[in-house]
């Protein structure tokens, strides 16, 4: 299948403001570009990208006084599956992960892994190691937190996440983060794109996603406590320790987001259209 995703973000600055994005589609991605997502500023603002750290394409742009639109529109060829299940994927000790999985081991700003360790182990311990106890965690955060767009904050950590028992999909995912590596099981977040497709509706208002990856049997596997099944049409854009390391924008100044908006959608027809045709064709915001 063939999916459109992309954003429109509005900000308002009362002065030139450096701006980080991480917008971009994972290089992992870049096979399945279609059409490229390829960042426009409104006003016409020059665009610097680089790689973090972490292998995430970055912009950066100096934002002037007044409205700023940032905008991009992609299409992605997706294998129109879900999620991979793999029940019998095994806990890897310690001793024996590979050395560039060992920081998603380490508390980080959102997810506390020292404060949380006890709740881990009191609630999973006892669990069989690898993909069980890993959902048995995505179990536990689904059913612990309410969701509720009202409540979100910017600042929650996973603990306050446990304790509040609310939040967005950034806080089940910083909670599950926490407790896998409570549990001595990597794990790193994740922001993207995901797709309404194959889910009953109403559905809610389009957005990007948070998740978290897991490693298990000597590789990476996709885990999603908020929603806890799998899913179809998800598409990452960037990976890190925590939300810190990825925000979809950074401000170093004074400018507000005054608009948001997200798609991630089947085109339909997408067998008969040509590249150009997609290049230019409507969104479904």
């Amino acid at each position: 299948m063939l999916l459109q995703a992309g954003y429109e973000l509005t900000y308002e600055s009362t002065q030139p403001t450096p701006m980080l994005l991480a917008l971009s589609i994972h290089s992992s991605r870049a096979a399945d570009l279609v059409v490229p997502d390829q960042v426009t500023v409104d006003p016409a603002t020059p665009i610097c990208s680089y790689y973090d750290s972490f292998g995430n394409l970055c912009s950066r742009i100096v934002v002037p006084p007044g409205v700023t639109r940032v905008a991009s529109n992609a299409v992605v060829r997706d294998h129109g599956t879900r999620d991979e299940v793999v029940p019998a994927a095994r806990q890897t000790d310690v001793q024996d992960l590979p050395g560039d999985t060992l920081q998603f081991l380490l508390p980080s700003r959102y997810c506390e892994t020292d404060l949380l360790g006890t709740v881990a182990w009191q609630k999973f311990g006892g669990t069989p190691p690898g993909w069980t106890r890993v959902q048995a965690i995505c179990d536990f955060v689904h059913d612990r937190i309410a969701f509720d767009y009202q409540q979100a904050t910017s600042t929650r950590t996973a603990a306050q996440a446990y304790d509040e028992r609310v939040g967005v999909c950034r806080d089940y995912t910083h909670l599950g983060i926490a407790l896998c590596r409570a549990m001595n099981i990597p794990a790193r977040y994740c922001t993207g794109y995901l797709s309404d497709i194959g889910t009953p509706p109403p559905w809610g208002v389009p957005d990007f996603a948070a998740w978290f990856e897991a490693y298990l049997d000597g590789r990476w596997y996709t885990f999603d406590p908020r929603n806890n099944e799998p899913r179809i049409g998800r598409v990452l854009i960037a990976r890190g320790r925590d939300a810190a390391d990825v925000p979809l924008s950074h401000t170093f100044g004074p400018a507000s987001m005054i608009g948001f908006t997200v798609w991630t959608h089947e085109i339909a027809g997408a067998l008969e259209a040509t590249p150009d045709d997609l290049a230019g064709g409507a969104t479904d915001a």
